[in-house]
């Protein structure tokens, strides 16, 4: 039996391959429109197409990797994103670039739905909000390497280069999934059809965790998505304005500390409650202060502190028969709301004349998240008392 930190290593590699994938359309953006005839909106469209298939995908996504089992179906998804990528790598015509983000897209999905499933398998009661946390901490790190090393790649060996190293990343990800990724024990009978149904009150609550999950995304997405053109409002320079609102990037990798401390304390919910309080009030400064640079970098140190305990919620809802299908659902809530979310904030940038307006829908998002812990408990407690009844 391997170290479940050897298994959560060989995930947490998987999935910073996802996020240098999808971040490899925007590293080399110039470049690459240049060499598709685009412009920045058909570059932002290649951008979004990543997470298309999500709302429609992730629900089976998860009856997927039950039918199929999570090792062969997160396999299949890691050559997806390989073909997807060859595509890209192979013409340059604007159809295949699309076809080529769909299908990357879709085996996007199933790692994303099917390792944090797996994730939980390995950690349930047992730090799993320190587990949650360094895992999804792969997202950041991933698009941050990117930034950094891509258009140095590209700089050197073209986009062709960038493109390579992509599927060389791919494809390590690939072989150590394949030979070092084990179950946590031995391998378990397919769960029947009743055993393996949500119960009403599970179903609530795994809407309400995927819920809080996408609002607490939301407060990231303004940042990056409108803090920058706010700043360029108040006349910074597009390159300094950049530069400014990637500290909050960069510490947001010491985010694993707020799973840490969540696990250390047990006080799981008094952590998700207070930090994203504290981070929805920074946004808010950020927005209508002054001091930019002091206020990102305490941004930067908090808005990761919620991330392990909010992505522990699922855990508390799911038996092990149920994981798969409800972190389906869990992550079809997170696709649809943020396909909206940035919209929304444009819409109300727009509208208000100020871009800064879109921080003020993140801060609003972030301070709905302890309502919706409160009811996700609530849904909890109903879970309990028939869940008897029940079996």
């Amino acid at each position: 039996m391997r170290s479940r930190w050897t298994i959560l290593s060989v995930l947490f590699v998987a999935r910073t391959a996802m996020a240098v994938q999808f971040q490899s359309v925007a590293a080399i953006a110039p470049e690459l429109g240049k060499a598709l005839d685009a412009n920045l909106a058909d570059i932002g469209v290649l951008i979004g197409l990543y997470f298309a298939p999500g709302v429609a995908l992730a629900l089976p996504g998860g009856a997927i990797g039950r039918r199929f089992g999570d090792k062969a179906s997160v396999l299949a998804g890691l050559v997806m994103m390989l073909a997807g990528e060859m595509l890209l790598f192979v013409s340059a015509s604007w159809s295949v670039q699309i076809a080529g983000r769909l299908i990357s897209g879709v085996g996007g999905v199933l790692l994303n739905v099917l390792m944090t499933k797996m994730v939980v398998d390995w950690f349930a009661g047992q730090r799993i909000a320190t587990a949650m946390a360094i895992f999804i901490n792969s997202w950041p790190l991933g698009i941050a390497l990117t930034l950094a090393g891509l258009p140095l790649i590209q700089a050197q060996f073209g986009i062709a280069g960038t493109q390579i190293a992509v599927m060389a990343l791919i494809v390590a990800a690939l072989a150590l999934v394949g030979f070092l990724y084990q179950p946590p024990g031995p391998a378990a009978a397919p769960a029947s059809a009743e055993g393996s149904r949500l119960a009403k009150p599970a179903v609530w609550a795994v809407l309400l965790a995927g819920l809080i999950w996408a609002f607490y995304n939301i407060g990231f997405a303004m940042i990056f998505s409108f803090a920058p053109s706010m700043l360029v409002e108040r006349g910074w320079s597009t390159a300094a304005a950049g530069s400014a609102v990637s500290i909050v990037l960069w510490l947001a990798a010491l985010s694993p500390l707020g799973g840490y401390l969540a696990d250390q304390t047990r006080s799981r919910n008094a952590m998700l409650a207070t930090s994203c309080l504290a981070f929805a009030a920074l946004v808010l400064l950020l927005w209508r202060g002054s001091a930019v640079l002091p206020t990102l970098v305490v941004l930067g140190l908090v808005c990761g502190l919620p991330a392990g305990a909010i992505m522990s919620l699922p855990a508390r809802a799911l038996a092990p028969a149920t994981r798969a299908l409800g972190m389906g659902l869990f992550y079809t809530v997170y696709y649809a709301t943020m396909l909206i979310a940035p919209w929304l904030g444009g819409k109300l940038a727009l509208w208000t004349g100020s871009a800064g307006a879109a921080l003020g829908l993140g801060a609003a998002a972030l301070v709905a998240c302890p309502v919706l812990l409160w009811g996700f408990e609530r849904r909890l407690l109903v879970q309990a008392r028939t869940a008897p009844q029940a079996g």
